[in-house]
Order: structure tokens, then sequence, then C-alpha cells
């Protein structure tokens, strides 16, 4: 029987090695989908399938050491019922096609077969497996955050180079802007979309990913405000982050994405409302005037504004234009146009396979046939890769039990967090974050770029862990 300092010794060695190796291959996944077009070409998205699957490696690895790791650690791992349910599902639709190939001479067509309605399906059987591939490796290289992170300051150096990593992208991306650059990385490579932005082919994503690495920069400012004077705020690496944040937020209205600008409008008045609350309960605990500072930080709180808004003026003043255009057009035909329409098709193909939908990454080939907008003006049929709206994709794809137990991957990691005080500034502000690109998913898709995707459940497993170690008693540092 060995020592218990051996013991000892060989817990922490074990749990040492899989921070630094879970870690390490997280970074790699971020930089993967962030610079390689959001993960959204052929060789992004099969890089990001091989690399994270060193991430279901390491959650199997965990699996084996957990007699070395300690019961709070290991625990986390009951979390993932449902994702074997999911799997279970999806792996069960491969065996029910709805849809066959059929040649003729050199044309490919695709027949509808019909399938067992009542049972998991699936439209192709082998794009089916390729899209549960990337959820798990990207899902299980995430959720070994939860597993590996052994102190909040280990989180916060983590989140700090994520925050960094939005950093370059967004001076890449405006740059790239002023240059007038005809595509990404300065035309380099060709898209369809006109509207990029630094290294995200649609200016949405960069948008839902923007807001989520400025909730984390908001989260981790506000930590050091707390924790320092205001003396001493601007010495500390607050100011940087503070320097960071204006400058991914004022990203998003230069990418042109509207949608974007109002979710981070919205983050950073919040923001603004509580550093100003903060700062009225502390001078007057103090005995302090309030005059002097406040005036300060509203007029800080508006040359900041008046700054982003002159970076990202001409691109403001194009989406307002559009906007009005828009507006019009709806005027005239006494609807909301074709978006109404796209959302109820979609609706009622999934209606017509309510519980298991039609099969994981279905919806392109099987909308084909619900689709009722009529051609435009060129004669050209429409045709819709994604639903522009994540909720009702799933439902479409998954149907009620699949969308039921991909929600259950973040209710039930947000129910072990049994709290009897609030949770501090950097949880707080992640959650928030997920919180927004949620709402959001109901009327576009931001998880439809993969980067967005490992993005928002990075911030959502920082923000459990750094939770739970907040709350745990045998947690001691910082």
């Amino acid at each position: 029987m060995s020592p218990p300092d051996e013991d000892s010794a060989a817990t922490e060695d074990a749990q040492d090695r899989l921070q630094f190796l879970v870690l390490g291959h997280l970074a790699v996944l971020v930089l993967i989908a962030t610079w390689g077009m959001g993960g959204n070409v052929p060789w992004s998205r099969t890089a990001l399938q091989v690399w994270g699957s060193v991430g279901i490696l390491l959650t199997g690895w965990v699996l084996w050491k957990r007699p070395f790791l300690g019961r709070d650690q290991v625990r986390p791992l009951r979390w993932l019922w449902p994702l074997a349910g999911l799997n279970a599902l999806v792996l069960a639709s491969l065996a029910n096609p709805s849809f066959r190939e059929m040649h003729l001479g050199s044309e490919v067509m695709l027949v509808r077969l019909g399938g067992h309605p009542w049972l998991p399906g699936s439209a192709k059987p082998v794009e089916t497996a390729d899209a549960l591939w990337l959820f798990d490796a990207i899902f299980l290289s995430c959720f070994n955050l939860a597993l590996a992170a052994r102190h909040r300051r280990t989180v916060r150096g983590f989140l700090i180079f994520l925050v960094a990593n939005a950093l370059v992208l967004s001076v890449f991306g405006s740059v790239q802007k002023f240059s007038g650059a005809l595509g990404p990385y300065f035309g380099a490579v060709i898209t369809k979309q006109t509207h990029f932005f630094s290294s995200f082919i649609y200016h949405n994503h960069w948008g839902a990913f923007a807001v989520l690495m400025t909730a984390a920069g908001i989260g981790l400012v506000l930590r050091y405000l707390r924790r320092t004077d205001a003396s001493g705020f601007w010495a500390s690496p607050g100011l940087a982050g503070l320097v960071a944040v204006f400058f991914i937020a004022a990203s998003i209205p230069l990418s042109l994405s509207r949608s974007g600008t109002l979710l981070v409008g919205l983050l950073l008045s919040v923001a603004s409302l509580q550093f100003l609350l903060r700062l009225i309960r502390h001078r007057r605990r103090q005995g302090l005037p309030l005059g002097g500072p406040l005036v300060a930080a509203i007029m800080l709180a508006a040359l900041t504004l008046g700054g982003a808004y002159k970076i990202a003026e001409p691109s403001i003043l194009i989406r307002l234009a559009k906007t009005e255009e828009q507006l019009a057009t709806m005027r005239g035909q006494g609807s909301i146009g074709d978006r109404l329409v796209l959302y109820a098709d979609t609706w009622h193909m999934a209606r017509d396979r309510p519980w298991f939908g039609w099969g994981m990454a279905s919806y392109p080939t099987v909308f084909y046939s619900y689709n009722s907008q009529k051609p435009g003006v060129d004669r050209l049929p429409k045709f819709y890769w994604d639903a522009h709206s994540d909720w009702l994709q799933s439902l479409a794809e998954l149907g009620f039990i699949g969308t039921g137990l991909i929600g259950l991957l973040g209710v039930i990691p947000l129910l072990s967090l049994r709290r009897r005080h609030p949770p501090g500034p950097v949880p707080a502000y992640l959650l928030g974050g997920c919180g927004l690109i949620l709402v959001y998913a109901w009327v576009e898709f931001p998880f439809g770029n993969p980067a967005v995707v490992i993005l928002w459940w990075i911030c959502f497993f920082a923000a459990v862990r750094y939770s739970r170690l907040e709350s745990s008693r045998e947690n001691y540092s910082p």
C-alpha cells in the first residue's frame, strides 16, 4: 500500500498533467477555428474534427484516471448522459435513411424513400455521421475545461488568451476593412459573401463571436475593478482589458452586423450601469462627493461611444440605408418578407417528424421539398442551407427529443450551481453572453459557425467551473 504522501503526489501530478493537456488542446482548437475562416470551409472543418478528436481521447483519459483525480474533479462526468442519449439517437438514425441517390448518366438525383417516420432517421447518413463527429469533438473538448481547470486564476488566464486572440482578430479585420479588401486575408480567399469580416466569412457570425468575447472581457475588467481601488485599477490588467473590450465591441458595427451591434449595445449598457452603481455605492460608503467622479465616468462613456461610432461610421451609415430600404420593401409587400415564410416552412418540416426529426445535418436536403417561396425576378429557385433560426432548425433535424437532449447538456451543469449568493462578474458575464446568443439563435444561425459553437461552450463551461471553484471550500487559490 502506497504512503499517503505518494498518493497525494500522484493525484497532484495527474491533475497538473490533465490541466496542461486540456488547456493546450483547447488553445489550438480555438486558433484553428477562429483563424480558419470560422470553421466554415472544408479544410478547417476537417482540421477541427481531427484535432477535436484528441479532446474525446482526453475525456477517455479522465475516465481511466478518475481514481487519481479526486471525486470533485470527476463529478462533472455525470453530466454526460444526455450526450450518450443524443449519440444513440443519431447513430440509430443512420439505419433509417429517408433519401437515396440515383444516378442518371453524369447526374446524381436524390429520391425520397420516406423511411419509418416515427423512428430516428437521416436524409444522408454519411453527412449525419460527419456532423455528429464534429459535434462530439467540439463538445467534449470544451467540456474537458470543467474537468481540468484547478484554480480560478487558471480560468482567468485562459479567458485572457481568448480575449487577446479576439483583439488581434478585431484589429486584423478592421485594417482589412479600411483597406477595401475584396475577401478575407486581404482578398487571398475568394467568397461570395460580401459581408465578411476578419477571418469570418459571414458578418453575423463575427458579431456573435465578438459578443461572447466582449462579455468575457467585461467580466475580467469588473473582476479587477472589484479587487482594486480606482487608482490601482489603472495599473492593473483591467486597463488592458478595457482597451480590448473597446476594440472588440467597435468591430461589430464595423462588420455591418446589425443584430450583433444591438446585442453588444445591450451588454455594454448593463455593464456601464453596473459600474456607475458600484461607483455611487463606493463613494457613499467613503463619505465622498459624487459629482466629480460621476461626471468623469459619464464623459468617459460618451467619449468611448463617440470613438466607436467614428471608427464604424461608414459601415453604420451603410446598414442604416439598407435597413430603410428593407423596411420600405416590407411596407410595400404588407409583410416582413421572406424570413417569415422561411420560418413557417421550417416549422412545417419539423411538425411532420416532431419526435426525432429528419436527422442531424439533413436540413438543406429535406427543406427543398418544403420550400414554398417563389423564384425571384431572375426565375431561379431560392435555396437555403440554414433555417436562419437555430432553434427551428434543431427541431426540424432532431425533433423535440434530440433538441431536449442538447438543452440538457447545458441545463444539468447549471443545476449543479446551487448557490446562496450571486456569482462574481466573471461567471455572470460569461453566462450573460451565452444567454444573449441563445436568444439571438431564434432569429439567426450563430451555431452554424463552428468557431461560435466552440467559444460558446468554452464560455459556458468556464463560467460553470469558475462558479464551482468560487463556492468550493476546498479551493483557497484566488
